[in-house]
């Protein structure tokens, strides 16, 4: 998928509703493609600070032969911990991002990162032969505090001893009714970015309190099982990207857009 033209997407109107800094960043892209952007984070994540048993899990993480981060926030506080705690990248781990983002943050602290050859999910990871046979042996998932189980039950039933490293908490933030308006009813947005089904599920939650109809949006949405849980949801138009890479999020805005344009009898 190529980048789309400075003019693609002039004079349409998107919402990103991912956490801060990405929201920012990729409503930049969304700017260069000429659309009319605004950001309005459905979901907020800190770092957890509070529990010494990070700090155990982190000097004893040599202990483990495969290491596991699930998304490039998860990877960047690893990092973050590793460079305080271990002066030397301790050795013999195998270290994996779930998708091409998390494992550059990885790779970028010089760790040799496996990524799934296709794809940006957990199913895509859980197909590296490296994950297919792991009797005995000892996985560490590092991620936020709630996430889905799919990753460490499929990795127990095929024989590893699994431990979950939370290293953050994930919150709807609270937005006042100026913003609301700024972002939401005052302008109309034709798009909606929301990368995760929490993302996804907070903002129904606030259309509905605010009586702003989403239905006939365009909901970017990270995967066809959030697809699936948008259109339940009575979302009519949804749009996954082939990466979750800024530029192929705004080429598959852009495309979808051109295709619901040009459909016959399209009420958008």
């Amino acid at each position: 998928m190529v980048t789309p033209p400075p003019d693609a997407l002039k004079g349409r109107r998107v919402l990103v509703c991912r956490p801060r800094p990405e929201a920012e960043r990729l409503a930049g892209a969304f700017a260069e493609a000429g659309a009319e952007v605004r950001v309005l984070p459905m979901l907020e994540r800190e770092p957890i600070t509070d529990d010494p048993a990070i700090r155990t899990q982190i000097l004893n993480i040599d202990e483990f032969g495969h290491v596991i981060a699930v998304s490039p926030y998860a990877a960047g506080l690893l990092v973050d911990w590793l460079d305080t705690w271990w002066p030397q990248t301790p050795s013999g781990i195998v270290w994996y991002g779930v998708g091409a983002g998390t494992a550059a943050v990885l790779s970028a602290y010089h760790l040799d990162t496996r990524q799934p050859e296709h794809g940006y999910t957990s199913e895509a990871l859980l197909e590296l032969p490296e994950l297919s046979r792991l009797e005995h042996e000892k996985v560490l998932i590092v991620r936020g505090e709630e996430g889905r189980d799919l990753l460490p039950d499929t990795l127990r039933a095929r024989g590893a001893r699994v431990t979950l490293l939370p290293l953050y908490r994930r919150f709807a933030p609270e937005h006042d009714a100026a913003a609301l308006k700024h972002s939401i009813t005052g302008f109309n947005p034709e798009v909606v970015v929301t990368l995760s089904g929490e993302t996804l599920n907070n903002l129904i939650s606030l259309g509905n309190n605010t009586g702003h109809n989403l239905k006939n949006c365009l909901m970017v949405v990270p995967v066809e099982r959030i697809a699936d849980q948008a259109r339940k949801a009575g979302l009519r138009y949804t749009c996954v990207p082939e990466s979750l890479a800024d530029h192929a999020i705004v080429a598959a805005v852009a495309d979808q857009l051109a295709s619901l344009d040009a459909s016959p009898g399209n009420t958008k």
